[in-house]
Parts: C-alpha cells; structure tokens; sequence
C-alpha cells in the first residue's frame, strides 16, 4: 500500500559522505560519554532492596514519590504491583545502611503520610544477581548482531552484512549515548528496547537491500548510486506509513504509560529515529562504499539449451 509515489528519485547518496561524517562524530561522542560518565544503571543491575506495601484505598504514586524523594533517593522506580492498591519499589544500595534499615525507614516515612500502608515483602537483590544480569544481557546482544550478520550473509551478501551492523550498532551506541550523557536510568526494560531497535532497524535494511536487489535486477543501465537512491526513494511511502505508526504508538506510551514506561519509550523513540536515518545514510552508503555492484546479488545461470545460443548464460 502507498500513500504517494515520488516520480523522480531522490539523490540520497549525493550527500552520503557530509552525513556519515556527522552521524562518525555523534558515534565518537556517545562513545565519549559511555567511557566518561557511564550508565546509570537500575536496582536490577547494581543491587538494592525491593518492597511491596500495600494501601486500603489505591494509592497516589506521585505522593509515594515525593516521599521517597524526601528520603534522599533519585529516579526510585514506583508502580503499581498487581491491582492499584499495591506499589513496588526498587530501592538503591546506600554506604552504611542495610536491607531492613532501608526498608524500616522508607516504611515509617510513607505510614507518616499514610497510617493505614502495610509491608507486604521486602526482598535483597544482591550485586552478585546485578552482574550476572550485565553478563546475560551482553551476551544476548552479541548473540542478537551475530544472528543478524548470518542471516544478511545468507539472504544477501556479506558487504550487506557488514554495513548493516556498522548502521544497527551505531543506533545501539547513540541510545546508550543518550542514556549516559542524560545519566536516565538504564533498566532491564531499556534493555528490552535496545534490543528491539536492533530487530527494528535491520528490518528495515532490509527492505531497502531487498528493493536494491530487485532494482539491480530491472535497471541494468543505472550505476550502483543511482540504483540506491532508486531503491531508497521507491521505500518512501512504505517507511512513512510503517514508521508513523509505529512512532505514534510508542508517542503515546511516552506521554501516557507514566513512570514506568518512560524510559523504555523513550529508548525506542530515539531507536526509531536513528534507525531510519542509519538504515539509508549509514547502511546503504557503506554498502556503496564497499562496492556492491549487481553480480553481488544476481547470480548467472546457464540455460539448458545450446551452450552456443547467445542466451545462454544470461543473468536472471
């Protein structure tokens, strides 16, 4: 389905080496800020104590809050656990206090607003656990690119391959760029995003390589820069409807999912934008740069007449 079609093709390439330098110098910066300041890592990551209390009427998460802040700590995750009369929170370790004195003093502060809140459980999630996690999930992304990398090899060629991760880890990097110069907590659920932009700009490398190899295939007179923007161009319709939506969607749970899903909307919304934008300036010009041409993905066969017919061996 289109929404348009743009009769003349838009000449992306033509400006694929100023806007590679940029998205090189961004690339360096969230690197910068990883290496400098580090990722303000969740309770899942670092450790901490979690608590459930339970209120008799549903409780005021912001006031629960403003509570918690009062306490001394930043950015606590508070949500609703199971019906809206439950609140989970996630304290952070503090030099000097243990599990039961956090919870003690974080319990007697909030009954100070509200006698009637119980503690329902009160739970230690030791550094041991947050390392293990740090480990899983690295090994899960490492897994994810070297899936991606396989499969591009198979379904097209290996330089396909090659600009397709150099476009996905530059949308990785740039978002924990983000996380790590805003220092926005860095929680499984972050991560969960992370790994769906992964899945979401190859995707969409995909489609583009695809409609490089069908343009290849028609357009036997156009150069390899001619046959990208035609491809890039001919996807426009398709990116803006795929794209739209999906941003709205993940828009909405940006404004309206609260606290909970802040960050992880947020995630994917920066995820979304550099993926387009990495999907055709970064991948589709590295591609070009390592000299895709059109024997890479259309293979020469042979026809089963005469080997002397001047058919036979024509590409199909």
């Amino acid at each position: 389905m289109e929404f348009f079609r743009i009769r003349r093709d838009i000449p992306f390439m033509k400006n694929a080496l100023l806007l590679n330098a940029i998205s090189f110098l961004t690339f360096l910066a969230a690197v910068f800020f990883l290496t400098t300041r580090g990722l303000h890592l969740s309770v899942e990551f670092t450790g901490g104590t979690v608590m459930e209390v339970a209120y008799e009427q549903p409780a005021d998460l912001e006031s629960v809050r403003k509570v918690i802040d009062s306490l001394g700590y930043a950015d606590v995750p508070v949500q609703n656990f199971g019906t809206s009369r439950d609140v989970l929170l996630r304290l952070p370790a503090q030099a000097g206090q243990s599990s039961g004195q956090q919870s003690e003093a974080v319990l007697a502060a909030l009954k100070a607003q509200d006698p009637t809140v119980t503690l329902r459980r009160t739970e230690f999630v030791g550094p041991q656990v947050g390392q293990e996690l740090v480990s899983s999930g690295l090994k899960a992304l490492a897994l994810v690119i070297v899936g991606i990398m396989i499969y591009l090899a198979f379904r097209f060629e290996w330089k396909y391959a090659v600009s397709a991760i150099i476009a996905n880890l530059h949308d990785v990097v740039i978002i924990l760029g983000f996380f790590a110069f805003f220092q926005w907590e860095f929680s499984l659920a972050v991560l969960a995003a992370v790994l769906a932009v992964l899945g979401y700009s190859v995707n969409e490398s995909v489609v583009i390589f695809d409609r490089i190899r069908e343009t290849f295939r028609r357009q036997r007179k156009m150069s390899t820069q001619q046959v990208i923007d035609h491809a890039i161009t001919s996807t426009i319709s398709r990116t803006i409807i795929t794209h739209g939506s999906t941003q709205a969607m993940v828009l909405s749970m940006l404004i309206f999912g609260g606290p909970t899903l802040f960050y992880f909307a947020l995630a994917l919304t920066i995820g979304i934008c550099f993926g387009i934008y990495s999907s055709v300036f970064v991948g589709a010009a590295v591609a070009m740069w390592l000299g895709i041409k059109r024997e890479d993905l259309v293979k020469a066969a042979r026809t089963d007449g005469d080997p002397d017919d001047p058919n036979a061996g024509a590409v199909v």
